[in-house]
């Protein structure tokens, strides 16, 4: 059963006034165990990134689905919120319930827009209390055969259309309903401080649904 998981690397990045910097970036990718998330990460950034480059920390992470568009290259993430009841009659109670979604876009209010489609037939009352935009550098979705093997080959591209449509990824195993969000974390014992949060930009906005 695949999961999600967040990989970071390290590694040394060419500016684009020419200089070289020591970074640190975030990935998303479909695995079955922290050991394969690891192994697919090299595979996959091993023809990407010049030279070499280091894990410095994998975790695992719940994201219920994730909407990619072709027209924008940002992920955001967005948080959703609604309430079940659990139990039956006099002894039914609400629990609410949160998820976490991604979808890449222009804007916040782009994402905000763009979830709002892509949950139209969701048959429930739900909010959005929160968009964020995400650190995220690219995403790996599940493939055929990750189940079976570590080897991989890159997703085909669909033709572009005039009205972008997402692309839908889930995985089976962060199909789950959270309360709160936990991660399991495997990292290095030292990291440089300052590579994590220096180019990331967060934005967040207040939504609810209106009828």
């Amino acid at each position: 059963m695949n999961n999600w998981f967040t990989v970071k690397v390290k590694y040394t990045k060419q500016l684009e006034n020419g200089t070289f910097k020591r970074v640190s970036e975030p990935y998303l990718l479909a695995a079955m165990t922290f050991t394969d998330a690891e192994a697919r990460i090299y595979e996959e950034l091993g023809s990407v990134i010049r030279g070499e480059f280091d894990v410095v920390g994998i975790s695992r992470t719940e994201i219920h689905d994730i909407f990619a568009y072709e027209d924008a290259y940002t992920w955001y993430k967005a948080k959703i919120s609604y309430e079940r009841e659990d139990g039956e009659g006099e002894d039914a109670k609400k629990k609410k319930i949160s998820q976490n979604f991604l979808v890449s876009a222009h804007s916040v209010k782009d994402a905000y827009e763009r979830i709002r489609e892509s949950l139209a037939t969701l048959m429930i009352d739900y909010q959005i209390p929160a968009i964020i935009v995400s650190p995220i550098v690219d995403i790996f979705p599940p493939t055929e055969n990750l189940d079976r093997e570590i080897s991989r080959t890159p997703m085909e591209k669909e033709e572009k259309t005039p009205a972008p449509k997402a692309k839908v990824f889930s995985a089976p195993g962060s199909d789950i309903d959270d309360e709160d969000d936990e991660e399991e974390v495997l990292e290095e014992d030292e990291i440089e401080e300052g590579d994590d949060n220096e180019d990331e930009s967060v934005l967040e906005d207040d939504f609810s649904d209106e009828d």
